[in-house]
């Protein structure tokens, strides 16, 4: 009998194929990653002759969070890439909420971050981020010394912003980010999102303020128009978010195309996750 075939992580062309393989392949546990704060299981998923690598996270692993009394960060996983998918972008690697050896839980296909990439974070000396680099602030790096944080200026870490302000991401680090080998970004570990408040909270904030990029008010009308009551966005949400956090989630939406401006910190909640990495 030959050995399966192993998927590796293709473009938007193979979305349908993964999606399938990861919501009816046959899970196997293969290690864990311990530095989680939840459970995270390393896995395969095996179908029809086809294998690929993916991560599962059963709710039963997941820690109580007093601000979110509602709901699972498994759904709030598998939300936040039903609107990345929306947007067109790719931004999140394909999920599914399905039951798997530890009972429900999300499974996302596993993305190799290619080590020689350049790198998106950066700590530099002095009050200026430098060509191609976007401040975000001094940070305390010991001894009684400061560095200025910073991020690439990066049209891939663009539309990461714009997402990410769409779902209110509250635990933006740069740890999440893991650029493929092919060029393309993809962002983890969503599952601090879509709260009723204000709670952003990233690295990303060196376009705070500033015009949203050109592509982005086409992409926020037609989520707009998707999260609309009865289309498909919505009709999946609504069984994975409160019905408060998806009029919020609209809200957001409509602000932002009104706007046409990326957020800038509200001031009531701490605008840099801890640990920011």
């Amino acid at each position: 009998m030959s050995a399966p075939e192993r998927i590796p992580p293709r473009g938007l062309t193979a979305t349908a194929d993964v999606l399938e393989l990861l919501a009816e392949g046959e899970l196997t546990v293969r290690g864990q990653v311990r530095e989680a704060s939840n459970a995270v299981l390393l896995c395969s998923a095996a179908y029809g002759g086809a294998e690929i690598d993916c991560v599962y996270k059963p709710v039963a692993g997941e820690r109580p969070l007093w601000d979110f009394p509602d709901g699972t960060l498994a759904q709030r996983e598998a939300a936040a890439y039903a609107v990345s998918d929306a947007t067109g972008w790719g931004l999140v690697p394909p999920t599914v909420l399905r039951d798997g050896p530890y009972g429900p839980g999300t499974v996302q296909q596993w993305i190799d971050a290619d080590p020689s990439a350049p790198p998106l974070l950066s700590l530099v000396e002095g009050d200026e981020p430098g060509e191609g680099w976007r401040a975000v602030g001094h940070a305390d790096v010991g001894g009684g010394r400061t560095a200025l944080l910073v991020h690439a200026d990066d049209p891939r870490l663009r539309r990461l912003a714009v997402l990410d302000a769409v779902i209110n991401n509250g635990d933006r680090k740069g740890g999440h980010l893991l650029p493929a080998a092919d060029g393309r970004l993809y962002a983890i570990d969503h599952g601090v999102t879509f709260h009723v408040d204000d709670r952003l909270r990233t690295l990303f904030w060196g376009w705070a303020g500033e015009p949203l990029p050109e592509e982005a008010p086409a992409v926020l009308a037609r989520l707009d128009a998707e999260l609309a009551s009865g289309a498909p966005l919505a009709t999946r949400l609504e069984q994975l978010i409160t019905p408060a956090e998806l009029d919020a989630l609209r809200s957001r939406v409509t602000a932002l195309h009104t706007t046409s401006r990326h957020p800038e910190p509200s001031g009531t909640w701490p605008p840099i996750p801890w640990p920011p990495v």
